[in-house]
């Protein structure tokens, strides 16, 4: 309420967005997550008392400005990522808060390390974050040795913080339970792994049993690519372009491809692109690929349209859409992309390429609906209806083949836990069990992640990105546009998107979770209806932006593949066919027969009642928390005002927190976004995030006038302007 170092946490929080080995962003995709130094600063903040108002122990500003450098330094260090998992750095983070709990309790403070842990984790107040998200807010609370309670109406959501919070504290210290790591310890060598890091280990090994186990299933639908020297290469990609028929009699109905760009690489000195080859009759074409010097030719579709590749007509969006959802869209193979001994090898489509790719026949399908209208979704009106359109037979073929074998690796687990001597009758996962059972379903969870993980690069909604020769996942940004020429990769090999790579990255999570006596959770939960079983506790959120982000909509493309792997271990995460969608605190029109008013009534009274179940929970002593994260420019004019600029979302968010028995005590900027990533660049984009400190405020406060307003505003408008440029 007093003091940040803003300048050290703004750096900290967008370097953040480009660290990747072992940070949870990379667990399982979610939108708009926080980063977790902007969360850790806060909490700290939250928890800490500052000097000011201490004036038994610093007398003066002098005094007081000195100790409140001292905890800058603190915060300072604690941004850092590098340091999210110093002993010392979140040690003397975890001392700071329990010197202010025991101060605030009237006892005295602890003083070794493991009287800290074990004092936060019994007397400090839970953390209690209502709207989780991605779980970055619960996270950092339990890096700080706080009790961390997660909820949220999605249940990807909840099942993304639960691996985060809940899972690794319930299997700290536990060796693998792999033959091979057992193998090991038999033989004399000891397990030092901390935290949860045999859980870690133990998903490393059966996703690459998984991984062995599906090739030889389906592998035969990935063979691999003949070079030029007769050699055989694993192939990382294949690259299809969507066709449609021409409309030009002059074609006669010929199907021509939909390409937005016929680039394969861009890089210098490794240039290649794609050459369609039109056949003298003017009526075919093929594909070949051209490398070194010379021009690419542009590509066919672009923002207003498409044109005829075969008689360079044009053709309008409403006619492309209308084959689309007369289901006359295909697609063409227009390069394939392998692993050479010196970087990609760009190839031809050849006719053997495409008939195995053809031959996949899927053994499952999801059958869930795409929404007729939701923010972000614009392929509906190119005949895509279902989940299942969004990706090819072979891509609808693997992902069935890991999700069948997520609960195969799961008995195989539990059989493995047994024989390492745990439990075999201890309760399940779901019934708080740590036993042999529990062990195999949080193995399984992970894995289970792996498969959502592999969704987001394995469907026909990804591109290629010839700058860096890789594919982009499906959610380069919060929507699922159309992609004309889409990228389909190859589980197999070892670039990127490929299964083991997806499993790496959630054991490198799992590996650097945080140690906490504290135990975390996460539940399935509506905070309009209440947010706490008990009171006293301290709320820190980040609530949902007005109509900025549809994430139940977009969260179905996950939940669908994580409901047929998952159910049976997270039973109550998965009982409906989609994300519960209708109490979804969003303003989205289309979800009340196109009325833009009845949406606003019902964001401001969800968003409201959450607010009040928040103010009957929060600790009297501490502030609440709230991040409001807002467009570089979110307008709206008023012919009322004379056409004043506003902001609908921060206008409802602070009526909200104020109508409902909050005084907000101080804001500050967190620069929580990276102005480079792609769907900042030249949009509209969620920028940055004000962080609202926020006092219950008294039942019987005394109005005030607009005289006394405007003299409280001089007292102590300059004091708090030092402040804050210090």
């Amino acid at each position: 309420e007093v003091a940040l170092p803003l300048e050290a946490v703004n750096a900290a929080s967008a370097r953040e967005k480009s660290i990747r080995h072992g940070h949870p962003s990379t667990l399982h995709l979610w939108w708009a997550r926080r980063p977790l130094a902007a969360c850790r600063a806060v909490l700290f903040a939250q928890m800490v008392d500052d000097p000011s108002s201490l004036p038994e122990e610093f007398p003066d500003e002098a005094a007081q400005d000195r100790e409140r450098r001292r905890l800058f330094r603190i915060v300072e260090k604690l941004a850092q990522w590098e340091n999210s998992n110093d002993a010392r750095v979140v040690g003397d983070a975890r001392r700071e808060i329990a010197r202010s709990v025991a101060r605030g309790l009237g006892v005295p403070a602890p003083q070794t390390g493991a009287e800290v842990d074990a004092f936060l984790a019994a007397e400090a107040p839970p953390v209690v974050d209502p709207f989780c998200g991605g779980g970055s807010i619960p996270l950092e609370a339990q890096r700080l040795g706080l009790r961390a309670r997660g909820s949220d109406l999605n249940p990807v959501a909840v099942l993304v913080t639960k691996a985060l919070v809940e899972i690794p504290p319930r299997f700290a210290g536990s060796a693998p339970a792999n033959p091979e790591a057992r193998a090991r310890i038999a033989g004399g060598a000891a397990w030092n792994g901390k935290g949860a890091q045999g859980l870690a280990e133990d998903v490393r090994y059966y996703g690459r049993w998984m991984r062995d186990e599906a090739e030889r299933r389906i592998g035969c639908l990935y063979p691999k690519a003949r070079l030029a020297d007769g050699s055989e290469a694993t192939v990382i990609a294949w690259l299809w372009a969507r066709t449609v028929a021409s409309p030009n009699p002059a074609a006669a109905g010929a199907h021509v491809p939909l390409a937005r760009s016929f680039v394969l690489s861009s890089k210098k000195g490794r240039e290649a692109w794609v050459e369609p080859v039109i056949d003298p009759s003017g009526r075919a074409w093929r594909f070949t690929v051209r490398t070194g010097s010379g021009t690419p030719p542009e590509g066919t579709v672009g923002r207003r349209g498409g044109r005829c590749l075969l008689t360079g007509a044009p053709m309008a969006f409403g006619y492309i859409r209308s084959e689309g959802r007369a289901g006359r869209m295909g697609a063409r193979l227009m390069a394939v992309v392998a692993e050479g001994e010196r970087g990609r090898v760009y190839l031809g489509p050849t006719e053997d390429m495409e008939t195995v790719a053809r031959s996949a026949t899927p053994a499952w399908r999801p059958d869930g609906n795409l929404p007729d209208k939701a923010l972000g979704f614009r392929i509906q009106q190119y005949g895509m209806r279902d989940y299942a359109d969004l990706f090819t037979p072979r891509q609808l073929a693997a992902l069935a083949t890991f999700s069948d074998l997520v609960s195969e690796a799961r008995e195989r687990v539990q059989a493995d836990a047994c024989a390492a001597g745990m439990n075999p009758a201890a309760p399940r996962l779901a019934e708080d069990g740590t036993g042999a059972q529990a062990y195999a379903d949080a193995v399984a969870t992970y894995l289970g992640l792996a498969v959502g993980r592999a969704a987001d690069y394995w469907s026909s909604n990804t591109t290629w990105a010839n700058g860096g020769e890789f594919i982009r996942s499906t959610f380069a940004r919060q929507a699922i546009p159309m992609i004309w020429d889409f990228a389909e990769a190859n589980p197999f090999s070892t670039s990127t998107g490929n299964w083991l790579s997806n499993v790496d990255w959630i054991r490198k999570v799992i590996y650097s979770s945080p140690s906490s006596e504290a135990q975390g959770s996460a539940i399935l939960n509506d905070a309009t209806a209440n947010i706490s079983p008990a009171d006293n506790v301290v709320v820190a959120t980040d609530p949902p932006y007005y109509d900025n982000i549809g994430y139940a909509d977009l969260s179905d493309f996950f939940y669908v593949w994580l409901r047929r792997t998952l159910a049976d271990i997270h039973p109550a995460l998965f009982r409906t066919l989609l994300v519960p969608k209708s109490a979804e605190l969003v303003a989205t029109p289309h979800r009340f027969d196109g009325s833009r008013e009845k949406a606003r009534d019902f964001f401001e009274t969800g968003l409201g009642q959450a607010i009040a179940n928040m103010r009957a929970a929060q600790a009297p002593d501490y502030p609440m928390a709230v991040f409001y994260a807002y467009k570089q420019a979110e307008t709206k004019t008023d012919s009322d005002k004379n056409g004043a600029t506003a902001s609908t979302g921060w206008e409802t968010m602070l009526s909200g927190i104020i109508a409902n028995g909050f005084a907000i005590t101080g804001t500050w900027p967190i620069r929580t976004e990276r102005g480079a990533r792609s769907v900042a660049i030249g949009t509209n984009a969620l920028a940055s995030s004000i962080v609202l400190a926020c006092r219950p405020r008294a039942d019987d406060a005394p109005m005030e006038t607009r005289r006394g307003f405007a003299a409280a505003l001089r007292r102590e408008l300059p004091p708090a302007i030092r402040r804050l440029r210090a």
